[in-house]
């Protein structure tokens, strides 16, 4: 039997000369993995569907014996053809993608991470690219994983106290409207920084290029 639901495309690469391996996070099956078969192919049903950050209602065929699936159907809902203009948007974009596929479990629901990405990808389009905007998901994933920094207890100056938990209360809207100084935009890169190794042990490559 077909699953259906709805997915954000966090990664997609070629598994042979026709098929690609597509990687999807969803609401309610959390991270899900599926095999496009002929994808490649010109007059393929998936041609001009499957693509980085695309969001899509999708149906799979779940295999007995790997986590890899096969993808049935799909019907594009927004392709974030912003993210095309600008180098930096797809560098902020795909750092937090491997940052989430870091820190989750595969068939594991994850219905506040969907919406924090999602929202994070309408709002990159309204600001240049800025190191607040990866700080800002960082701490909202950080919060969703259980992994909350404790603000009283760290050797921060007050103004950058402020500012981590505004990361925390205000929406990506308001969140543009922040100004860091570069002395603030310093202290919380390293906090974060270390807070993320000490926790995590590695963190993906590209957070310099879409933060700092």
């Amino acid at each position: 039997m077909d699953e259906r639901t709805i997915g954000l495309i966090l990664r997609v690469r070629p598994l042979t000369e026709t098929s690609l391996i597509v990687h999807w996070l969803t609401p309610d099956l959390g991270r899900v993995a599926t095999v496009a078969k002929g994808a490649r192919r010109p007059k393929s049903p998936f041609r001009g569907k499957l693509d980085l950050f695309y969001e899509a209602d999708f149906s799979f065929q779940r295999s007995r014996r790997s986590e890899l699936h096969n993808l049935r159907e799909v019907v594009l809902r927004e392709t974030h053809s912003f993210l095309r203009r600008e180098l930096g948007y797809v560098q902020q974009a795909c750092y937090c993608a491997a940052l989430i596929e870091q820190t989750t479990e595969t068939d594991t629901p994850l219905p506040e991470i969907f919406p924090l990405f999602g929202g994070l990808l309408r709002h990159l389009p309204n600001i240049p690219p800025q190191p607040l905007t990866v700080y800002a998901f960082e701490m909202k994933l950080l919060v969703n994983l259980g992994l909350k920094p404790d603000l009283s207890a760290a050797r921060l100056t007050a103004g950058a106290k402020l500012i981590l938990q505004k990361f925390l209360e205000l929406n990506w809207a308001e969140l543009s409207r922040l100004k860091l100084s570069e002395s603030q935009n310093e202290e919380i890169s390293r906090f974060l920084h270390g807070f993320l190794m000490l926790h995590l042990g590695k963190i993906p490559k590209g957070r310099s290029s879409g933060s700092d």
